[in-house]
């Protein structure tokens, strides 16, 4: 697997640093932690259940619960690195308001605690939801917001608070629109690529929405956390869209984990979902800019989330 950049702060900012991580013990939190670790930030965590490294610390209960981030977003934090949401597409068309309440109200108030206890920066994982169905035009940080689904919504008001924030109190915000994040550690994910992997490890199939020409772009989690990484050092206030850059159609997909591992995985096509874009097709040029390099590509990053569903299964 190809060096990684995350492994050490590119930019020495964050040494010595106390940073916060929201949904921390999720798929990419875990990640994200560790990858501030490597670069000497001193890391909390604040999620549902307590971080599994016991030297982590770890504030436990919901972030809807105005006690808990008060009890997370200590004086002294350098920053807040802002993962815990509601992310469900389909979950957010039943349940609009919940949605709201768990993305926009929590950021809303993380923000006037980032505030008033005069943390720096605030890295908000965001979603290229927040554009819309553009067809096939390639998306980049400049192209209107005009999403799709109440998930996407509240992303993009989510950012509406942090470009307000940035503006108005020397804030360093940033909103990361993360692609597909895949990778290992994604057992309890219930994406596209770990229903693939669980598949094959039960010599089963997979359902594929309509004909499975829809373009995805999909970016590796550790490329994931150099790019948090590279917001960090920069103090990057904006939009800043994250992926690998090559988008592959759903059906290329499955062909390629196929390939990765060496199971049939036969397909069952069923009706498209509401709220589903038909394409993503992103430019990283901005976050090229600033020093983001996507390393690790679809075959070799399939190849290692099979390694980690065999040793997990």
């Amino acid at each position: 697997m190809n060096e990684v950049v995350a492994e050490t702060d590119p930019h020495g900012q964050l040494s010595g640093q106390r940073v916060l991580v929201t949904g921390g013990c999720g798929f990419i939190g875990r990640a994200v932690v560790q990858g501030l670790h490597r670069a000497g930030a001193e890391v909390s965590v604040v999620d549902q259940r307590p971080y599994p490294d016991a030297s982590v610390q770890s504030v436990v209960g919901d972030l809807c619960d105005p006690s808990i981030r008060d009890a997370a977003v200590t004086p002294g934090l350098a920053g807040i690195v802002h993962l815990a949401a509601v992310t469900s597409v389909l979950a957010s068309i039943r349940d609009p308001f919940g949605t709201y309440e768990g993305n926009v109200a929590v950021t809303a108030g993380l923000l006037e605690l980032a505030r008033e206890r005069g943390v720096g920066r605030f890295i908000l994982a965001s979603t290229n939801a927040v554009t819309g169905n553009v067809g096939a035009e390639v998306i980049t940080e400049d192209v209107p917001l005009r999403p799709l689904t109440p998930y996407g919504a509240t992303k993009a008001a989510c950012e509406m608070l942090l470009s307000a924030y940035a503006s108005s109190y020397d804030l360093a915000a940033t909103a990361v629109r993360l692609t597909n994040v895949y990778g290992p550690g994604m057992s309890e994910k219930d994406s596209f690529v770990p229903r693939l992997m669980r598949a094959a490890l039960a010599g089963e199939g997979v359902q594929v929405y309509g004909d499975g020409e829809q373009r995805r772009d999909f970016v590796f989690v550790e490329d994931v956390v150099q790019a948090v990484l590279v917001a960090w050092g920069r103090r990057h206030s904006g939009p800043l869209i994250i992926g690998s850059g090559r988008s592959v159609t759903v059906n290329e997909l499955v062909e390629e984990t196929r390939r990765a591992t060496g199971a049939p995985i036969p397909v069952t096509r069923v009706p498209a979902k509401p709220g589903e874009m038909p394409a993503v097709i992103v430019s990283t040029e901005q976050a090229r800019a600033l020093g983001y390099r996507p390393g690790v590509d679809l075959p070799e990053g399939l190849a290692a989330v099979w390694a980690y569903f065999q040793g997990a299964g």
